[in-house]
């Protein structure tokens, strides 16, 4: 949680953090400016002990003013003038307004360098201020940073976001589920009023639109794949496939708040009107493999220990897994689930590779997703919810409730 980052800092031997970039898609700063919708202008640093300070240009001042944060005024710094000085050298021109922020802020010492600039620009940049700040040695923290490690467990207002963003998105996926079972059927396909076969395309451009009427984001797409498709994890589907009765279908959907924040991530599999024997007994497995993850979930649980006790549940049952066949593209595939917030994937990963060190913590948001996949066979099968470890009884809650059944009645 935020409140536990001057600890970490002091773990990481920091004394402060510098973020640029805006709010959306750069988690760095949406969580150390409490969400407030900055733009790419935008700087930010946190001494160890204090609050951060936002540095905004004046076009945004009512929006860094929602952050609660100390603002100071980008124009302050007078750019325009320093590039003039530097005839126009970008680089050295923000090198010395940086060099002037870190002065009047008194900043020193080991600072970590978050955000979202180009690469190759920030490496010059940290380059050019080292000879005007021999004061300051600028960090780049492996993964998982000091955000990261603050970012693994969710306080009670991230919950609140969360919770309602759950309720949102699971109104879509019951629409989704409404619209299909709304359509006629002919020769074995979902048909449309004119009698044109219904698609997965058609089905993800109303997927995205019931998304945009309740205030969701798709930024990185939807997976709404059948047959084979759906046998291939991260397929996110054929847009010209016709939905035919008895097919699986892989819904897997994560959208976030509008305008960058929390993310959901939620996966059903579906059959119109029947399902085979075969996808029937492995849809039973997914479950069970699911159950069983859930009843070991608990803090202080490790990480890997949850992937093993999936994994020897599917071999068990005579599939294949990453583990007793680490190339393979059919059985078991991936791992068993993952950190989620702000990033869609965050830390920790439920997975055999997973540090010896890395426990399940009170107040982590984790994805549970075990799924069997038979790509040549024509079908895939994945279930995954979305849940939170108590802090008083470590014991998983899952947020959003939805059921699990296989067959939609036609």
């Amino acid at each position: 949680m935020k409140s536990d980052l001057d600890r970490l800092m002091v773990e990481r031997e920091l004394d402060a953090l510098f973020v640029s970039g805006g709010a959306r898609d750069n988690p760095a700063m949406h969580y150390l400016a409490n969400g407030a919708k900055v733009g790419e202008y935008t700087l930010l640093i946190k001494k160890r002990a204090a609050e951060p300070v936002l540095i905004a240009i004046g076009m945004e001042r009512d929006e860094a003013a929602k952050s609660g944060l100390q603002v100071i005024k980008r124009s302050r710094y007078d750019l325009p003038r320093l590039l003039k000085e530097e005839s126009g050298n970008q680089l050295a021109a923000h090198a010395r307004m940086l060099t002037t922020i870190f002065g009047e802020l008194n900043v020193s010492g080991k600072v970590g360098l978050y955000g979202r600039e180009e690469q190759g620009f920030t490496l010059a940049l940290a380059n050019e201020l080292r000879a005007g700040l021999p004061e300051i040695t600028f960090i780049g923290e492996p993964t998982p940073n000091v955000l990261h490690l603050a970012q693994l467990t969710k306080g009670a207002d991230e919950l609140t976001r969360i919770r309602a963003l759950a309720t949102t998105a699971l109104g879509v996926v019951a629409d989704t589920r409404q619209f299909l079972a709304a359509h006629a059927v002919q020769q074995g396909r979902l048909v449309t009023e004119n009698g044109a076969p219904l698609t997965v395309g058609d089905v993800q451009r109303q997927i995205r639109r019931w998304s945009v009427e309740r205030n969701l984001e798709n930024p990185e797409g939807i997976i709404f794949a059948n047959g084979r498709d759906a046998g291939v994890p991260h397929s996110r589907g054929r847009e010209d496939a016709p939905l035919r009765l008895g097919e699986t279908i892989v819904f897997d959907y994560f959208p976030r708040e509008a305008g960058g924040g929390y993310f959901y991530d939620f996966t059903r599999t579906w059959c119109l009107g029947h399902a085979p024997l075969v996808v029937e007994q492995a849809h039973e497995q997914v479950r069970a493999a699911f159950d069983l993850a859930l009843s070991e979930l608990r803090v202080g649980q490790s990480c890997r220990r949850l992937q093993r006790v999936v994994n020897n549940c599917f071999e068990g049952q005579g599939h294949r897994t990453t583990r007793s066949h680490p190339d393979t593209t059919k059985g078991y595939v991936h791992s068993l689930g993952h950190g989620i917030g702000l990033s869609v994937h965050e830390h920790p990963r439920l997975a055999e590779t997973a540090a010896p060190e890395e426990q399940v913590q009170a107040g982590m948001v984790l994805t549970i997703e075990p799924g069997l996949y038979y790509p040549e066979d024509g079908f895939g099968i994945r279930v995954e919810d979305y849940v939170w470890l108590h802090p008083e009884s470590g014991l998983p809650e899952t947020i959003g409730v939805f059921d699990k059944e296989l067959v939609i009645p036609l």
